[in-house]
């Protein structure tokens, strides 16, 4: 399901229990300078990483100073996070001239302790080419590193790097429990483009081999798979961006099932098992 851009007046796009991807939820808070948002979501732990701006977080009493240096867009430097436990009473304070923030979350039943994703802990990883149409660059805010200290929540930013090309292909689906060789995550994007009146593609194929849905995907769209194959792309000239959200079911580990027809195709794109080996 696509989801047109628009101003949600710092108000969750993806609640919590979504009919579709109930696993998720995702919000988008933009504040002025001093300007403070509260937020506790019962059931969902969550990660706040500014899009734009600077911000300090609370916690439960514990405190976050200082997250997040970019200024202009996605492109201007690196992503920093914070993780908030399941329920946490947490306060963001605008200390820039303004921010945009989002925040990620899944669904979980466990309370952890909240820490802070600062870019020397990031986990990135680059692969794909130039002649394969899929070169891409994955920073992890939320990733491996931090298996033993989130539930069930992976959060990342997908670059595509250079300009047009495809993302999420060979085409692949997570919408089964079917271990080991699958597992049910849904999943949740936003998108960017730059410059940011490009725009792009998202597929979603339910059933392999029969015609799917495609959705015109612009600045600032959102996206929600919660079934089938789901590939995206963006048009030749302009750079894609997308925050992706993951919430598994039964555990965090993402396990992709690669859609038979294509297959193939793992075999002509470099560096693509180092790229799934990252979604633990």
């Amino acid at each position: 399901m696509h989801i047109a851009p628009h101003d949600n007046q710092n108000k969750a796009i993806v609640d919590v229990d979504h009919d579709l991807v109930p696993l998720n939820y995702f919000n988008i808070v933009k504040l002025k300078k001093d300007e403070v948002f509260d937020y506790a979501v019962p059931g969902y732990e969550t990660c706040i990483v500014p899009a734009t701006g600077t911000v300090d977080v609370d916690v439960d009493g514990a405190g976050f100073a200082n997250l997040g240096h970019r200024r202009v867009d996605v492109w201007g430097g690196e992503p920093e996070g914070v993780y908030v436990p399941v329920g946490a009473k947490t306060r963001i304070t605008c200390i820039s001239e303004d921010t945009e923030v989002f925040i990620a979350g899944a669904k979980y039943d466990k309370v952890l302790e909240p820490f802070d994703v600062r870019e020397a802990e990031l986990d990135v990883v680059q692969y794909g080419s130039d002649d394969t149409k899929t070169h891409r660059k994955i920073k992890h805010i939320l990733g491996t590193k931090y298996h033993d200290r989130v539930g069930r929540l992976l959060v990342s930013e997908l670059f595509t790097v250079g300009t047009g090309g495809w993302s999420g292909f060979p085409s692949h689906k997570h919408d089964t429990d079917n271990l080991p060789d699958e597992t049910r995550h849904d999943e949740t994007y936003n998108f960017r483009f730059k410059p940011n009146y490009g725009s792009g593609l998202q597929m979603l194929q339910r059933v392999d081999n029969e015609p799917g849905d495609a959705y015109h995907i612009m600045d600032g769209s959102t996206v929600m798979i919660d079934k089938g194959y789901h590939p995206c792309a963006v048009l030749p000239g302009y750079e894609m961006y997308y925050f992706t959200i993951l919430g598994g079911l039964s555990q965090r580990s993402l396990k992709q099932n690669f859609q038979d027809t294509h297959a193939e195709q793992l075999h002509t794109i470099p560096g693509i098992m180092d790229m799934v080996a990252k979604f633990k």
